[in-house]
């Protein structure tokens, strides 16, 4: 690839009382709150701050990094990643891509939620064939762009409960929680190349826009933290491992399948209610 005031006054007896009062109850609600039993471990102290009762709900958006694996089961005759990164001058690193997405989850218990995600990646790669130069000794040049948009429902786990109810009306968040889950549904996909090319045949040079588009199912593997800033207010980072592949259009007739498996790596902002 061209890969290229304050000041001091005499406290009066009233006022010294209320001091020591005041202190007394601040002493009480110090040693309540310790002694309250936590039901994980002390490394994950709540943040201090509450809810007016359990969230019932969260939103996140997240922005992050996403690298398809640009693999297949077949060589590079019948695989389009391999059959593209050999004639021209692309890596696999070429197509990863930036991805911004958003999800709504929807508490079912202290420890799981139902989720609902949505997102959109895409790359761009800009080419000359390796091994052909036009009449005029200069590279036959293309572009390769390469989007995915998936739409999935799933399950997020947490392992240890998200907080603690303190009397009836206030919820106590972690300050952390880590948590794991799968998610499936479907990914619309298109694979786009355009600009000149060579007939491997009559050696003749061309130009033309190669491209296939569709909607196939995926499964996704993810693994992620939320961290509490307020009692509403999250930062969450994720790794995510999807799944899938689909069928390439007639422009590509004579290809595999078109893998779309990839690693994607997501930071962003939640917002809990």
């Amino acid at each position: 690839m061209s890969t290229r005031n304050t000041h001091n006054q005499q406290a009066t007896p009233h006022r010294k009382r209320t001091i020591w009062r005041t202190s007394l109850l601040a002493v009480l609600a110090v040693g309540i709150g310790t002694a309250a039993p936590w039901p994980e471990t002390a490394a994950a102290q709540s943040s201090g701050d509450f809810t007016l009762g359990t969230p019932k709900a969260s939103l996140a958006v997240r922005f992050g990094y996403n690298l398809p694996r640009t693999g297949g089961s077949g060589g590079s005759d019948d695989n389009l990643w391999a059959f593209t990164r050999e004639q021209l001058t692309v890596e696999k690193g070429d197509f990863g891509g930036i991805f911004l997405g958003a999800e709504l989850g929807v508490r079912v218990s202290e420890r799981f939620d139902v989720t609902v995600s949505a997102g959109r990646s895409s790359a761009k790669a800009l080419s000359e064939f390796r091994a052909y130069v036009d009449t005029d000794d200069r590279p036959i040049e293309q572009t390769t762009e390469f989007s995915t948009l998936p739409l999935t429902v799933g399950i997020k786990a947490f392992p240890w409960k998200r907080g603690r109810s303190v009397g009836r009306f206030a919820w106590v968040p972690r300050s952390w929680n880590p948590y794991a889950g799968v998610s499936a549904g479907i990914v619309r996909y298109r694979f786009q190349q355009y600009g000149d090319f060579v007939d491997f045949e009559t050696k003749d040079i061309f130009s033309d826009d190669f491209r296939s588009e569709g909607t196939t199912a995926t499964v996704h593997l993810r693994a992620g933290i939320e961290v509490g800033v307020s009692s509403t207010l999250m930062l969450t980072a994720e790794s995510r491992y999807a799944f899938g592949s689909a069928s390439l259009g007639r422009d590509f007739e004579g290809f595999e399948d078109l893998d779309l498996t990839g690693f994607q790596a997501t930071a962003g902002i939640a917002l809990r209610f």
